[in-house]
């Protein structure tokens, strides 16, 4: 199981809001099977099988092309541990166990 996180950046849009283009590439997730995701407000995280999560990652970097845009940067970081499971909330719950909460 990996963990995620994915920000895609359409480059030359009419606007300067992004929602419009952050939307379609939660509509991928949202049809996406085996996919955990959280939308956060500077990009998304993504919890599953990595070759699934990176196959979903390219649908998602597709999505603002079909909207006429002709540039987009698509930033990826993943962190995949192989010796036990790894979630997003084991991956908060161990930051605030370190906090006292």
């Amino acid at each position: 199981m990996a963990v995620v996180e994915i920000s895609v950046v359409p480059i030359g849009t009419p606007a300067t809001g992004l929602s419009e283009y952050v939307a379609g590439c939660l509509s991928v997730l949202k049809e996406a099977q085996g996919i955990t995701y959280q939308l956060t407000p500077m990009g998304t995280i993504l919890e599953g099988e990595l070759d699934r999560v990176l196959e979903v990652a390219r649908r998602m970097h597709e999505q603002p092309f079909g909207k006429g845009i002709k540039r987009v940067v698509t930033t990826i970081n993943i962190d995949d541990r192989r010796d036990r499971e790894l979630t997003m909330a084991g991956k908060v719950a161990a930051v605030k166990a370190r906090l006292g909460e």
